[in-house]
């Protein structure tokens, strides 16, 4: 089974590094022309070069800024001539435990995370519908699955994406535009290689398969999503995780 993108033109936010730099490889080398979102523009622009030539483009946005969100959504449409696949990968962090979280720590995650979903989802999926096809992928957590202490605000974000997910894809399902959620367990980024000695075994002995997931594992998901061999399955949320949380 070869998933086929040629003539696809994706957005991916959150492009830059680690689980969305893979995501937005796999694009590439399935075929399509990949759109990257990302704070940094100079950032952006580095990471679409190396995608191939002519394969990408980036762009400097903040996805929680519904002004900037239009305006880039439109500038990729206008340099691309559309979007046929968005993936929602953008999103932050700000760890403590509930009484530690200043309501700025809680905003910036919920901005990010989830109503950044949201604007790019509303700007995207508009051609989309005049086109009757797309592809939306929103790259979630297990934890808005299960949980996880010192997240209260990581965590709610996630599950929120969930809902939106579902509710998104009940909307969009009879124009052809498919809406799902990808759940990434533990994957080997610059954050996991922090944890080190008894944590990080500890961290791998939850694990039923005894690793850290690559980012090409969850890549690999949000391509099968985006491809012709999902065309029956929307509103679901693959989990990405060895087994964590079975």
């Amino acid at each position: 089974m070869k998933i086929n993108l040629n003539g696809k033109v994706a957005l991916v936010t959150g492009g830059t590094r680690g689980i969305g730099y893979a995501i937005a490889q796999g694009l590439a080398r399935a075929g399509a022309r990949v759109a990257v979102l990302a704070r940094d523009g100079g950032r952006a622009q580095q990471t679409a070069k190396a995608l191939g030539d002519g394969t990408g483009q980036g762009y400097a946005c903040d996805v929680g800024d519904a002004g900037q969100v239009e305006t880039v959504v439109a500038a990729v449409e206008r340099d691309f001539g559309r979007v046929d696949v968005l993936v929602n990968n953008a999103g932050t962090t700000r760890d403590n435990l509930l009484f530690r979280i200043g309501e700025d720590d809680w905003d910036t995650v919920l901005d990010t995370n989830l109503k950044g979903a949201f604007l790019v989802t509303k700007h995207a999926a508009r051609g989309m519908i005049k086109r009757r096809w797309g592809r939306i992928v929103n790259i979630t957590s297990v934890v808005g699955i299960a949980g996880n202490k010192g997240q209260a605000n990581y965590t709610a974000s996630k599950a929120g994406l969930i809902g939106f997910t579902k509710a998104v894809s009940k909307e969009l399902a009879s124009r052809n535009v498919l809406v799902n959620a990808v759940a990434p367990g533990f994957i080997d980024t610059e954050l996991t290689r922090a944890i080190h000695g008894e944590a990080r075994e500890a961290l791998i002995g939850a694990i039923p398969l005894g690793r850290l997931g690559e980012g090409a594992d969850v890549a690999a998901a949000v391509l099968f999503l985006a491809s012709d061999f999902a065309s029956y399955i929307t509103g679901q949320v693959l989990v990405v995780d060895g087994g964590m949380v079975l």
